[in-house]
């Protein structure tokens, strides 16, 4: 991506170098499971997990770690900063072509686990948005992570998984994240997981939304960053990765789409650039 000379987005808040303590009652720090690769999706709500072994009411204190940022983690902080304003950009063009406001998401980047709305969250868990503070959570060290399990490391692949999470954010401003949140807490697992994908895959959809109209504004996108893209969005497909966790899929199981799936609806926001080519609820389940 060419983003020489892009603005930084002024809601970045920086907590990288600070780490979680915790004081007496409750589990400690050291106790929280590892959530596993299938919970380092696009999306993911860690607190879920985490409120289930995070005592209630016990406090948490913020400590400096001491440790220092490399070269490669403050290009990746500048690039995350660039690629949230990018969104800011294109997000309040849109908005304001169809009669709306568009109010900008904070993006906190952290290490290892961090305090949200909702809890404690930990970096294992992979990006996160959480409609409670209205906020993109990200360890950088998920971008290692891309390119250790999936073999992604271009930039649009990166700026994908932010693009992505701020999908959630659009989703949350036109009210879809908490209808459909409410819908799937009266529905089955299986139903509750089919509602699930239809969020993720339109997320998808407006990540390409985003790429097309940034590019179109900053000529951003460059030969191949397309084509990376839509690798990446095959390799974090549910299938792909219970395939590589387990040997075998469990479709009733999956929460974010296959690799088919995924690829295509961010293809379609890449393509059209259109918001309104994002209805990922209208068509049936086997036809997404």
């Amino acid at each position: 991506m060419k983003l020489d000379g892009r603005r930084l987005s002024s809601n970045v808040d920086d907590r990288r170098g600070m780490s979680m303590g915790k004081t007496a009652g409750g589990l400690g720090i050291g106790g929280i499971i590892i959530v596993g690769l299938l919970t380092m999706l696009f999306g993911g709500n860690p607190a879920d997990v985490l409120q289930q072994v995070m005592g209630a009411g016990s406090a948490q204190i913020m400590t400096s770690d001491g440790r220092q940022p490399t070269a490669e983690e403050e290009e990746l902080a500048v690039f995350a900063s660039q690629i949230l304003a990018g969104t800011e950009d294109v997000w309040t063009k849109i908005f304001r072509e169809n009669g709306r406001e568009y109010i900008a998401p904070k993006l906190v980047l952290y290490t290892d686990y961090v305090q949200t709305a909702s809890g404690t969250a930990s970096a294992s868990s992979g990006p996160f948005y959480n409609s409670g503070d209205q906020t993109v959570y990200i360890d950088l060290s998920f971008f290692t992570t891309m390119k250790q399990q999936f073999g992604s490391a271009g930039d649009f692949a990166y700026a994908y998984v932010i693009a992505h999470e701020v999908g959630h954010h659009v989703q949350y401003l036109l009210g879809t994240l908490n209808s459909v949140h409410r819908q799937m807490r009266q529905m089955s697992e299986a139903q509750s997981n089919q509602m699930s994908v239809r969020l993720e895959l339109q997320a998808d959809v407006y990540a390409g939304v985003w790429a097309y109209n940034d590019n179109k504004m900053f000529g951003s996108l460059e030969p191949g960053d397309v084509e990376e893209g839509l690798a990446i969005a095959q390799r974090i497909g549910d299938d792909y990765l219970q395939k590589k966790a387990r040997g075998y899929t469990v479709p009733e199981s999956f929460n974010h789409g296959t690799s088919a799936q995924r690829s295509r609806w961010l293809k379609k926001g890449l393509t059209t650039g259109d918001i309104t080519q994002g209805d990922t609820f209208a068509p049936d389940y086997r036809n997404l």
